[in-house]
């Protein structure tokens, strides 16, 4: 469980300080407002919604902005562009597979521009279902391997902790563990893991691939550089691909 994993995948994003916090607001703006959409503006009782408002405060998004796209999201606030999630499957030359997801207000237009990056880099759009095949929803928290109520277990007495809560899968970083769960099962195993005083540095929904692919140092620019400029479009929200960078 600590590193070849089969529910291993990558979910390649920038982090705050190397993007323009606007195009961060933006972006995020139309998560909080897709989400009051499909599910009110109670996060108590829209998921969805209140993870969106967590990520807003870790990169103190303004009230009003907020405010601004629960309202668009219920009706409230009436606006003429309309917003539209979007998924695309795009495969590269060496048979390479990600999976992108957005948001956009004009789908051709969106499209248009992820088509250019994709030529550039000579990936291509896949047929619907070609890559999503190699992946399944699953649920994931990381935390903090350098808090203290996780310093005090060593790997073996963490890694039967978190199977015995309901770990699926354990992917270590540097100083971070992802914990793979079940998607339904996120709320509750975030809980225990508070119960227990452990930091939570981050919780997702999102794709993982069943295989993944080791990627030789000389190539990991040429990814990075494809995915970095996928998501500073407008509509590109999350990258999932089957790629170990």
């Amino acid at each position: 469980m600590s590193g070849h994993s089969h529910f291993k995948s990558i979910k390649h994003k920038k982090e705050l300080e190397d993007r323009k916090k606007g195009q961060m607001f933006s972006k995020l703006a139309r998560v909080i407002t897709i989400a009051a959409q499909k599910g009110g503006r109670d996060p108590e009782k829209n998921p969805a919604l209140r993870q969106a408002l967590e990520e807003a405060k870790k990169i103190n998004m303004p009230k009003e902005n907020i405010e601004r796209a629960i309202k668009r999201g219920t009706g409230e606030l009436k606006e003429e562009s309309e917003l539209f999630e979007v998924s695309y499957e795009i495969i590269g030359p060496e048979g390479e597979m990600a999976i992108l997801e957005g948001i956009t207000d004009n789908k051709n237009r969106a499209l248009g521009e992820i088509k250019n990056i994709l030529q550039r880099y000579n990936w291509k759009l896949a047929d619907q279902g070609a890559v999503r095949w190699l992946f399944e929803r699953k649920g994931y928290i990381t935390i903090n391997l350098d808090s203290e109520s996780v310093k005090n277990k060593n790997k073996e007495e963490l890694e039967l902790f978190l199977i015995e809560l309901g770990a699926q899968d354990l992917i270590y970083h540097d100083n971070s563990l992802d914990v793979i769960v079940n998607p339904e099962d996120l709320e509750s195993f975030k809980e225990k893991l508070k119960s227990q005083n452990i930091e939570i540095v981050e919780e997702n929904i999102g794709l993982y691939a069943k295989n993944s692919i080791e990627v030789k140092e000389e190539k990991r620019g040429h990814y990075q550089n494809l995915f970095e400029e996928l998501l500073d479009t407008d509509t590109v929200q999350n990258i999932y691909s089957n790629l170990n960078l």
